[in-house]
């Protein structure tokens, strides 16, 4: 009768005494045999040997699908899309999708287009006094400028040939003239034209066609 060594060792040692315990004879002789244990190391190398070989095999197969394209109709068109799904990835992974600093970076940038909003508001959205237009009118007098810098036609001029600019002066309807803040004079249908082709402007001011500075503006009329 044949026992592994461990078992036949432990059921000596529970029943005290040395029997078999298949034919219960007394007094047996045990041998130990080697050759079990060289043939299960055989088989366990070659399993070992199979799963490598199988491993490397897998391997190889693996890459030479993802390196040649097959012949069939359908399985090439596959191959493509996943071979354009792999690229995708790779490019979409390389990029930094950090959403947490992009809003940031969008709440900067909101706050610095608030202020400079802000400043130009403060710059141009307060109302002009009589006393400032009377500064600004005498200022245009200095300038003593006698065309419209954007038609380049006469503007209506008084009895001494300097530019009216008091009103007392009474042209005609169309070309009347208008006095912008910054104290710079032009006819007004001309203004108006100006203004109506930079309606598509991001900034909610005009600005002077001379200075390039946001203005008010008012009509001297005769």
């Amino acid at each position: 009768n044949v026992f592994l060594q461990a078992c036949l060792q432990a059921f000596e040692k529970f029943a005290n005494k040395k029997t078999c315990p298949l034919c219960r004879r007394n007094q047996y002789q045990t041998r130990v045999i080697h050759d079990g244990a060289r043939l299960f190391k055989i088989k366990c190398a070659t399993r070992i040997q199979a799963c490598w070989r199988g491993h490397v095999v897998r391997k190889w197969y693996q890459d030479l699908r993802r390196k040649v394209p097959p012949t069939d109709a359908k399985m090439r068109r596959k191959f493509f899309e996943e071979k354009f799904t792999e690229i995708s990835h790779r490019i979409l992974c390389s990029y930094s999708t950090d959403i947490e600093d992009l809003f940031q970076e969008i709440d900067h940038c909101l706050a610095i287009n608030r202020s400079v909003l802000q400043q130009l508001e403060d710059r141009c959205g307060h109302e002009l006094t009589e006393e400032d237009w009377e500064r600004i009118q005498t200022q245009a007098l200095h300038r003593e400028t006698y065309e419209c810098p954007i038609c380049l036609t006469p503007l209506p001029a008084s009895s001494d040939g300097h530019q009216d600019l008091s009103g007392t002066h009474c042209g005609q309807p169309s070309r009347e003239t208008v006095l912008l803040s910054c104290s710079h004079v032009f006819h007004h249908t001309c203004l108006l034209a100006l203004e109506e082709f930079s309606l598509g402007d991001s900034s909610p001011f005009h600005a002077c066609p001379l200075c390039r500075s946001c203005y008010q503006k008012k009509i001297l009329e005769c």
